[in-house]
């Protein structure tokens, strides 16, 4: 990648991580994407995918081979601490704490690579996916037809990972990120005078036994050979301070690799609420919201994504999953495909994904964009996917 285009990039990337747009709300950056992909020359470009997602269709050659090429492009609901930084998000209480500015950058730069390179023959999908955390953005795309309408072979994506340095990419050989669920916790007790707590049912005492409660449930009911993840996120409760709550709602996330352990934990959950329920003489309820499978690589395309992280950086193989999750996850239920990792630099100053203090680093747009390429070559030059 030369200079110039490094640069455009990273001016795109700033861009994007200034202007944020969180889950559900993509318009914006949507529309910024698509007048870049124009200036870039690229022809053919639907917009209003699953929601605000953008697929774009680069054509060489007389090939009969398709390739995916994924980027997610939405923001989290945080406040950036960075206030320091030139290109801090100008949105309060928005902000790219995990990235996605810079896997929108690097996509774009990709169609740059693949536009300017006429070795390849095929098809390749630039697909510009909305609503990744939480949102169900990857459902959303497929059961707009993504895969009719766009045919596509094989898919790949990355995510950029703090503590594994620049240029580094990590191959798994399986599983990369966890299933992972949102829940509710619902706790409804009888509302009353604080200094009157025999004539109310207190909810906020419940939920105080419940939190304790529910993180037995990966130490006490999962065999210790498993993986499993229980934690509470948000606690919201109480309208006065000389109040007995009426109600509090504790929402969180479970994480397993195994079907079988995530029902364990489910049951888990109920049992944590039903307990509650006959101690405290409340009525506690315990609701799966949302949620992703396991994202696993599949062998020919991870050997592919393999070759191509060789080609451009330091290949790692010997790295093992997260309990992070990944809507990716669903394209794999339809065509074979790979994820990877490629490292983001230390994670010194709170530069971990999901923290308020967090920023990509623009040195990996050229290490992914270049990744991306020579994975869509590969699958291209490659017989059908079986």
């Amino acid at each position: 990648m030369d200079q110039n285009l490094a640069e455009t990039l990273t001016r795109w990337r700033r861009y994007l991580h200034a202007h944020p747009a969180p889950t559900l709300e993509e318009g914006p950056t949507a529309e910024f994407v698509a007048s870049r992909l124009r200036e870039l020359g690229v022809e053919e470009i639907v917009e209003g995918v699953g929601g605000h997602g953008i697929v774009a269709t680069l054509r060489r050659g007389g090939g009969n081979r398709s390739v995916g090429l994924r980027a997610d492009m939405d923001a989290l609901p945080i406040q950036e601490s960075s206030v320091d930084l030139p290109w801090r998000s100008t949105r309060p209480g928005v902000m790219h704490a995990c990235g996605h500015d810079g896997h929108t950058a690097a996509l774009l730069g990709a169609a740059a690579l693949l536009l300017r390179d006429d070795s390849w023959s095929g098809t390749v999908q630039l697909v510009f996916q909305p609503a990744e955390e939480g949102g169900g953005g990857a459902n959303r795309m497929v059961e707009d037809g993504l895969f009719q309408r766009f045919p596509m072979e094989r898919i790949f994506g990355w995510h950029n990972w703090p503590g594994l340095p620049i240029g580094t990419v990590a191959v798994h050989d399986h599983a990369v990120m966890a299933a992972g669920n949102r829940f509710e916790l619902a706790i409804r007790g009888h509302a009353g005078h604080a200094a009157l707590p025999h004539l109310a049912r207190d909810p906020i005492v419940a939920a105080g036994h419940a939190i304790v409660a529910a993180q037995s449930i990966v130490s006490r009911s999962l065999d210790p050979m498993d993986t499993g993840v229980v934690s509470l996120t948000t606690v919201h409760g109480g309208e006065a301070t000389n109040q007995i709550a009426g109600e509090v709602i504790i929402n969180g996330t479970y994480r397993y690799f195994r079907p079988e352990v995530g029902q364990q934990i489910r049951d888990g959950l109920d049992r944590v609420a039903a307990g509650v329920s006959a101690t405290f003489g409340v009525q506690a309820a315990a609701r799966t919201l949302s949620g992703v499978d396991a994202t696993r690589n599949s062998p020919e395309e991870r050997d592919m994504a393999a070759e191509a992280a060789a080609a451009v950086g330091t290949l790692r193989r010997d790295i093992g999953p997260a309990m992070t999750g990944e809507d990716f996850s669903r394209y794999l239920h339809e065509v074979p495909g790979a994820f990877v990792w490629i490292g983001n630099g230390a994670t010194e100053g709170g530069r971990e994904l999901h923290n308020s203090h967090y920023d990509f680093d623009d040195r990996v747009l050229p290490v992914a964009a270049n990744f991306l390429v020579e994975a869509a070559k590969r699958a291209l030059s490659s017989p059908a996917a079986g």
